[in-house]
């Protein structure tokens, strides 16, 4: 009894009236310390560390603020206990208006995350945890809910010009070799080219990053983040990979080869992808080529909307 006594006696200046009252567009809280709710491997969930932006806006002008407090708590319980999907998004949204008893018609919410996801290795019987950052946001307005995704996936590319530049030196070698032998057999060009001389040159690559937005349509039962990132490094041909043996590393320098590509074809190819994406309302794709060959980066920029 004490302490409600205490409580009820505080002051609290939240309910005074504004100076230079007006409405404000947002109000909220960025950056904070959360736990949220992943899918895992299996059935099992995951709780992983988040980086929590949350606002709503004033639409009374006269009022001084909103209750931050029952932000951040309402944020707490159902982050943590519920799985990112849709409808607990909106409820979650919903809910954050409503605590607000009238100040606000309108919430938004970003989440920034690291989610692991198992990838199995392209030879060998092994797997690799690979990190993909995550930024998903969601915004309640007029009752129409959006949701957007942000990730990025690691790649590497081969330059085609360098490619081909490479091609042409090691044909010079042979010709320069073999000129004059009248009769070649299979097995000596076999050996030839296993030995080090078969190889005159070779093609520049280096690792590189997509980076993707998209606004979601609303309709799934969790964030689909496996399924897109499944989709792009499939588009591009050339993951970065994590667990890795030899017969994996030969297969990996094989999907280079066969997925040369300028910035300019990696930008292509993800848009294509997305663009037939039932799930996707919108796209926006940025990739980098981390260059080997120059001191700075080969970048590209795409974006499109799904009828």
């Amino acid at each position: 009894m004490h302490n409600t006594t205490r409580h009820a006696s505080l002051p609290d200046v939240a309910f005074d009236t504004a100076a230079l009252a007006r409405p404000l567009d947002w109000v909220g809280m960025d950056a904070m310390a959360l736990p949220i709710r992943l899918p895992g491997e299996g059935s099992q969930a995951l709780h992983v560390p988040a980086s929590v932006d949350v606002a709503v806006d004033l639409r009374d002008g006269a009022a001084r603020g909103i209750h931050m407090s029952r932000l951040y708590l309402q944020l707490q319980q159902s982050l943590a206990n519920e799985a990112l999907t849709a409808p607990a998004l909106r409820k979650l949204l919903e809910t954050c208006i409503a605590t607000q008893q009238g100040l606000s018609t309108r919430a938004r919410l970003r989440l920034r995350y690291d989610h692991l996801l198992l990838r199995p290795a392209l030879a060998s019987a092994n797997a690799g945890w690979k990190n993909y950052p995550v930024t998903l946001e969601a915004e309640l307005r007029d009752g129409h809910l959006q949701l957007s995704l942000a990730f990025s996936v690691d790649y590497s590319s081969t330059c085609p010009a360098s490619a081909a530049l490479s091609r042409q030196v090691n044909a010079a070698r042979f010709e320069a070799d073999f000129t004059g032998v009248r009769a070649l057999s299979g097995e000596t060009v076999r050996d030839w080219l296993a030995s080090e001389r078969g190889l005159a040159a070779t093609p520049h690559a280096q690792r590189s990053r997509a980076e993707i937005r998209v606004e979601l349509r609303p309709a799934f039962d969790e964030a689909p983040l496996r399924a897109l990132v499944d989709v792009v490094e499939a588009a591009l041909g050339t993951p970065v990979q994590t667990a890795v043996k030899r017969e994996d590393e030969q297969a990996f320098a094989e999907l280079n080869a066969a997925n040369l590509m300028f910035c300019e074809d990696a930008a292509r190819r993800v848009a294509a992808a997305l663009a037939d994406d039932a799930r996707v309302a919108a796209w926006q794709v940025r990739v980098a080529h981390f260059e080997s060959l120059h001191p700075h980066d080969a970048v590209a920029s795409v974006s499109g909307r799904n009828a």
